[in-house]
């Protein structure tokens, strides 16, 4: 048997090819272009043949009668029993004077080209798209039946299918897969399209959420999707079989299901928050198409949509699909299939092989350079509170990955020790000494910067105060407040401040706040600290807000304990569940690579849920954390007992519990 195939080399192409080659004394010629020869042997490979059983067939779909050579018409003239044709745009996101030229006119080319040679059958490889966004059942004897193919990739496969039932006069059978995702035994996929676009949100929940929290979502329509090994050993079988000249058949999931479901498969399997309460999208419907249009056009409407759809790394065409309204009838694919063990396997059998697959070898973030080296390289770096803790270990990752990094501190002799491990190391770094809470120091700070180097690309605000005292001991210390305030909240504008407008001008710059962990828990006993860093994190919402189209970008780290000088008058932290400077500072080098608007431990998010959403209960557990452990002799001017010790270990004990269960 003699076969020859277009797209040979395409996700489905490949796989047919290998098919049809297990048939005894098969041979395959498939249509090449003259630059894809390097592809040749890659192919013989992996389908296992010689050179004298697979032959590639220089073409070009685009030329009439594909371009391929007189010698070669010819000698295939004749001697073809099957031609499969799968070469076509599958991409609702291509341009549609592309699609044109590949799937309506490439379509008449191999049509002329299949007549020419006189072939045995003209399989057409279609898609249920040809049926358009049809209201109802739509069934395999149907055609001119098709509504609303609005989408070029709709539209170009309609009427290529049209051209092969209108105009073919060898015999024909035309194939609509459905959506086609990857093999059901190892889960190879070759690129993101249909449900793989849900994938990445799916990942970014897993990474903010337990998968226990319940979440709201959509119920949606019915999405059909078949794994390629189906479609093919469908598709080999049905061409094989005597009879069915003339016919359409759909290579579909005769039970599809619906998007909530499928989402919240791919939710189980990745280990994410499932869709506990799912709404029907169809409920926006009602919304007439001009109104939807006319928001559509509006630039605040665009940017949003443009920013959302980005981080999701999705089209925006794929919500139209939300709501598919069509169902497609395959009882003659059933009946021809009938006897063998060719069917669609439920996706929860191998929804996993796709995920994993995906994440291993699709997932667009392993593209990416996420290297600290390719965000900072050449970049003009700022740290304030660089001469220890946090602020040194970042220093020395980001200078050790070629940045600039300026260090700023009020001890001069510490920065320097801070500077010269850096230029030991290799690295570039300046100190300036400077007082973060004085607004002279910073205004002249600010200007020496400017001077010395031109700008300042990441700023990153490290520098900060901490004050454990509860609010009845505070009552005749206004001061604790003036000066946690002043540092951190004052201090650190002033440097926003005047640092933006040398941002503004290079339209790019990145502003990196270290907040706490206490903003989003509402820890007692720290209301001047929180209050001050609240007043950062508050300012940064609002910056992002106005500077999102200016290039600039704002991150907020809500920082666990971190064991600093900062937290060492405190003996309770000795026990508590607590990052080193090293892993804190992987939290700034995170920010920096990402760009993420915050950084939020399990724990962090899990408290600011809890507390949005029941916020009296919140209330009361945290009063009984309170009064449970009383203020430490510390902050009452007196000297630490052992029955205070024992008070501090308890509490780091329910600390490290707590973190357990968010975890």
């Amino acid at each position: 048997m003699n076969y020859l195939v277009t797209g040979a080399s395409g996700f489905i192409g490949r796989r047919l090819v290998e098919k049809l080659l297990q048939h005894p004394g098969s041979t395959v010629h498939y249509l090449i272009l003259e630059q894809e020869l390097p592809l040749v042997d890659t192919l013989r490979q992996r389908w296992g043949v010689n050179a004298d059983r697979a032959f590639p067939l220089i073409g070009d779909l685009t030329q009439p009668r594909l371009g391929i050579a007189e010698v070669d018409c010819i000698q295939l003239k004749g001697h073809i029993h099957h031609l499969f044709h799968l070469a076509a745009i599958y991409d609702l996101k291509a341009d549609a004077k592309i699609q044109e030229q590949v799937n309506i006119a490439g379509t008449r080319n191999v049509l002329a080209f299949a007549e020419a040679i006189e072939v045995g059958c003209f399989h057409l490889v279609s898609s249920i798209a040809a049926a358009g966004l049809y209201e109802g059942v739509f069934r395999e004897d149907m055609f001119e039946e098709a509504e609303k193919l609005d989408y070029p990739y709709h539209r170009t496969k309609h009427e290529a299918e049209g051209i092969i039932r209108r105009e073919c006069t060898r015999p024909w059978r035309i194939y609509r897969p459905s959506i086609v995702v990857g093999d059901a035994r190892t889960g190879e996929m070759d690129k993101i399209d249909g449900p793989y676009y849900f994938f990445k949100p799916i990942q970014k929940l897993r990474k903010l959420l337990p998968p226990w929290v319940p979440m709201i979502g959509i119920e949606g329509g019915r999405l059909n999707l078949v794994p390629v090994n189906f479609v093919v050993d469908a598709m080999d079988h049905i061409a094989h079989q005597a009879g069915l000249d003339g016919q359409c058949f759909h290579l579909v999931d005769p039970n599809p299901l619906r998007v909530g479901d499928i989402l919240n498969l791919f939710a189980r399997t990745a280990h994410a928050p499932e869709m506990n309460l799912r709404f029907n999208a169809s409920m926006f419907s009602f919304v007439p198409e001009i109104i939807k249009a006319g928001l559509a056009t509006l630039k605040p409407v665009r940017q949003l949509k443009e920013r959302i759809f980005n981080d999701l790394g999705m089209p925006p065409e794929v919500l139209r699909f939300v709501n598919y309204p069509t169902r497609f009838d395959c009882r003659e694919t059933l009946r021809v299939l009938k006897g063998t063990d060719i069917a669609v396997p439920p996706l929860d059998t191998y929804a996993w092989r796709l995920w994993d697959y995906w994440e291993h070898y699709l997932d667009p973030d392993l593209f990416i350079d996420r290297s600290l080296s390719g965000a900072v390289k050449n970049k003009v770096v700022l740290i304030t509170g660089a001469s220890s803790g946090i602020g040194k270990a970042a220093a020395l990752k980001i200078a050790e990955a070629g940045a600039t990094t300026l260090l700023i501190a009020r001890t001069k002799e510490r920065l320097l020790d801070t500077q010269r491990e850096i230029e030991e190391r290799g690295g570039r770094a300046f100190s300036y000494t400077a007082n973060v809470a004085d607004f002279a120091s910073c205004d002249a700070l600010i200007r020496q910067v400017l001077d010395d180097h031109g700008r300042v690309d990441i700023l990153i605000n490290n520098a900060g105060r901490s004050i454990r005292r509860a609010i009845e001991n505070s009552l005749n210390r206004f001061h604790d407040y003036e000066r946690t305030m002043q540092i951190n909240y004052f201090g650190a504008l002033r440097l926003i401040m005047g640092f933006i407008p040398s941002m503004l001008n290079e339209k790019r710059g990145h502003i990196i706040n270290i907040s706490s962990i206490g903003v989003l828990g509402n820890a007692p006993r720290f209301s001047a600290y929180i209050a001050s860093k609240a007043a950062l994190d508050a300012f940064s919402r609002c910056a992002t807000a106005e500077f999102s189209d200016s290039g600039i970008e704002f991150t907020t780290i809500n920082m666990p304990l971190v064991r600093t000088p900062m937290i060492a008058p405190t003996k309770l932290y000795q026990h508590m569940p607590s990052l080193s400077p090293e892993e804190a500072a992987d939290l700034i080098v995170q920010a920096i690579i990402e760009r993420p608007e915050r950084i939020a431990t399990r724990a962090g998010v899990f408290a600011q849920m809890l507390h949005a959403m029941a916020p009296k209960l919140y209330a009361v557990l945290m009063n009984t954390a309170f009064r449970f452990f009383p203020e430490t002799p510390a902050a009452k001017g007196q000297v630490d007992t052992q029955e205070s010790y024992l008070e501090q270990i308890s509490m780091a004990c329910l600390a490290w519990i707590y973190r357990r269960i968010t975890n």
